[in-house]
């Protein structure tokens, strides 16, 4: 008896279980921040407005909804589970995962849209000549002072802790171009549209542009991420959301001057639509996977090297760690004239490819040195 009754309590708390699940999953709506102030996120604004969102989350039964946000908190926002899921700049976000930030990213929006300049009668051209000068940046962490390290790091200069060899500035966005006219500082970090704006209307000569550059245009500056408690409690959610976005990303990359006019239809963006069509174009979107997570191995393995990131012993661990695929989504999509999508796939990278690859970057760098 005392047996049956063991039983059928765990029967009934089981069914209770299972009762609330349902309830939990029927209740659940999927909360996708986005900004109707932002350029480079065209892929949510896409989404939203053709339906692609809307499509990926009712073949998964489950209910969605944007929600405004400003884009600069969005972190903060997913940690405390006021969104699902948003997109925000890898340079930025990757300092804050090495201070426990606990988000997972899951795929890459476009690459470009970070611009460094100097004024047009400067004597510096080359990022060698910027030994010893003063740049100007929205805040260290930010996703421009990360790229630009990297880069004056790969020219063998000192480029994090008390030896740095080129001084930061802190200004607003909107200030930074101004502070370079007044010579307040010899070089400015900028993100796009005011790059744009700037290269436009102030006497300026572009020093490095993360569109242009063999690294930087291989690697993505935006990516889509999640909480880890959203990946294990809601797994095929974050599986739709990973879908509408390489689509919504394709379809971007593919008419961009579209894309722009809806944005601009929609009133998820002003300005000039000739001016915004040619911006996105410059953009890479071609979504993958497989790139989100080499471009986030690359940033890891060298902020690693010149220190910037403290508390990671293990990369590889810590990239499996705060990076998530699916077996049953593809790498990337193609958007087909006839505006239907065809799936792709590669081969994802390994633990030994990936160390190899670091290993090769690695080597190359000391011969340099020592010859």
């Amino acid at each position: 008896m005392k047996k049956l009754l063991t039983t059928v309590l765990a029967l009934s708390a089981l069914a209770v279980s299972l009762v609330s699940c349902k309830k939990e999953n029927k209740d659940y709506v999927f909360r996708i921040g986005t900004s109707n102030a932002g350029l480079c996120a065209a892929p949510l604004h896409v989404g939203i407005d053709v339906g692609i969102f809307e499509e990926e989350f009712s073949k998964a039964g489950i209910k969605w909804e944007p929600v405004e946000i400003d884009m600069s908190k969005g972190s903060e926002l997913v940690v405390a589970h006021k969104i699902e899921a948003t997109l925000g700049l890898a340079g930025s976000l990757i300092p804050q995962m090495d201070n426990g930030l606990d988000v997972k990213f899951l795929t890459g929006v476009h690459t470009g849209c970070t611009k460094f300049y100097v004024r047009e009668d400067s004597p510096y051209h080359t990022v060698d000549d910027l030994v010893g000068k003063t740049g100007g940046f929205v805040s260290v962490q930010d996703s421009s002072t990360i790229a630009f390290q990297r880069k004056f790091y790969d020219h063998g200069h000192v480029a994090y802790g008390p030896n740095q060899e080129f001084k930061i500035a802190i200004y607003g966005m909107t200030d930074l171009p101004l502070a370079l006219e007044n010579k307040a500082v010899d070089f400015v970090g900028l993100h796009d549209p005011i790059a744009y704006i700037t290269e436009r209307d102030y006497k300026v000569r572009k020093i490095l542009d993360t569109t242009e550059d063999e690294r930087f245009s291989q690697e993505y500056c935006c990516m889509t991420f999640v909480s880890e408690e959203t990946v294990t409690k809601h797994p095929e959610a974050v599986k739709a959301f990973v879908r509408a976005i390489l689509k919504a990303s394709a379809f971007v990359q593919a008419d961009p001057h579209k894309a722009a006019k809806l944005q601009i239809d929609n009133k998820q963006m002003s300005g000039d639509l000739e001016q915004n069509a040619y911006l996105l174009g410059t953009y890479n979107y071609t979504p993958s996977v497989n790139l989100a997570r080499k471009t986030m191995s690359n940033a890891i393995y060298q902020l690693k090297e010149m220190g910037v990131l403290k508390s990671i012993d293990d990369e590889e661990k810590f990239i499996n760690d705060h990076f998530i695929a699916f077996d049953d989504v593809p790498d990337s999509y193609v958007y087909n004239a006839d505006g239907t999508y065809t799936e792709t796939y590669v081969e994802k990278l390994g633990h030994v490819e990936n160390k190899l690859k670091h290993g090769e970057k690695v080597a190359a760098k000391c011969n340099s040195c020592c010859e």
